[in-house]
């Protein structure tokens, strides 16, 4: 988000919030305490679903961004949304310049509120502490950055050459999973356990796709695919698969930009080269380049394969990434 939007954004939210906080707060503020539930706020419905199955029932949960019709890069929130942050008691957010809009609701709410950052939890995240290499441990390695009692003032930018789609990278999701458990843990100490359990729960369920991409891996290991937008690229490489689009495709669609014509040209021959095994796209970006890529590859036979950057309907976090390794699989297979 550029600091001109940035400053619009702040500038509206302000304008709105003294209608909606006023209006709507006292309401909002009983309902959440008389069932004693924790409330939780979350930048977009994939991790608004990670905290259901790790809180249970004894969490609210608001995903601002919950349809695969918005986009959260360049995400406008309500005076609605910043209400729910003013009385979330953790929110969680990506980070990493993907979705602004929820630091913009934080400081513009006035919010103290922990706040996991999904991206400060991967292995790719700049100055990153580290964390233990087997997934299984996960829930026991409690998130180790100092982000939420600073959270670097709530401002995350977009970090040049970090691919911030960070919830497709499965290792990394374990790691945000035990890291809101420890923080609902700390809220409510009487129930730690039980968010303690259902985040090892999830993690056992994360090694189960952990195990579907490393079949892909022994069957593919070194396969070129092409992808339209970086939202996949943890998950490819996880399957130990060859990212060989230009860095300056899958940027200009990422960005909503046109193209560079040569550049395009440079993914045209690549994809008549008979290298490329299956080309991925994303349902929620895409142009008049997107649409050319697609058409050539249908034309020479190559798969083509539709990811989502948000949760589909209807469908749980390991669920969705399930069926997106089995879509790839099954490319990979033709």
């Amino acid at each position: 988000m550029s600091s001109t939007r940035r400053t619009t954004t702040l500038l509206a939210l302000a304008a709105a919030s003294a209608l909606a906080l006023s209006g709507c707060a006292t309401a909002a503020g009983t309902e959440t305490g008389a069932d004693g539930r924790l409330t939780v706020v979350a930048s977009t419905n994939v991790y608004g679903q990670i905290a259901e199955q790790i809180g249970g029932d004894l969490v609210e949960v608001t995903s601002i961004v919950s349809s695969d019709s918005q986009d959260p890069h360049s995400f406008e929130p309500s005076a609605r949304d910043q209400l729910a942050v003013s009385n979330a008691d953790l929110i969680i957010e990506n980070g990493g310049g993907y979705d602004a809009f929820i630091d913009a609701l934080i400081e513009s709410s006035g919010s103290s509120a922990p706040v996991v950052t999904a991206v400060e939890h991967s292995h790719d995240w700049p100055d990153n502490d580290g964390h233990d290499e087997e997934t299984a441990d996960a829930a026991d390695d409690a998130a180790e950055t100092e982000d939420d009692a600073e959270h670097d003032e709530h401002d995350h930018e977009h970090v040049e050459g970090f691919n911030e789609h960070v919830w497709y990278d499965p290792h990394t999701v374990a790691h945000v999973a035990a890291a809101i458990a420890e923080e609902l843990g700390e809220l409510s100490p009487d129930d730690a356990a039980t968010f303690t359990a259902n985040a090892e729960a999830f993690s056992a369920e994360i090694e189960g796709l952990e195990a579907s991409l490393a079949d892909i891996a022994a069957a593919h290991g070194g396969e070129q695919v092409f992808v339209t937008e970086p939202v996949p690229v943890y998950l490819i490489r996880e399957a130990g698969l060859e990212n060989v689009t230009p860095e300056a495709f899958s940027e200009a669609v990422e960005e909503g930009q046109d193209v560079a014509p040569a550049t395009l040209l440079e993914s045209l021959r690549l994809l008549e080269s008979g290298d490329v095994r299956t080309v991925i796209t994303n349902t929620q970006t895409g142009g008049a380049e997107t649409t050319q890529i697609i058409d050539t590859a249908e034309q020479g036979g190559i798969p083509v394969i539709a990811f989502s950057e948000t949760l589909p309907e209807g469908q749980t976090y390991i669920s969705w990434m399930q069926a997106n390794i089995e879509a790839l699989s099954a490319a990979l297979d033709e």
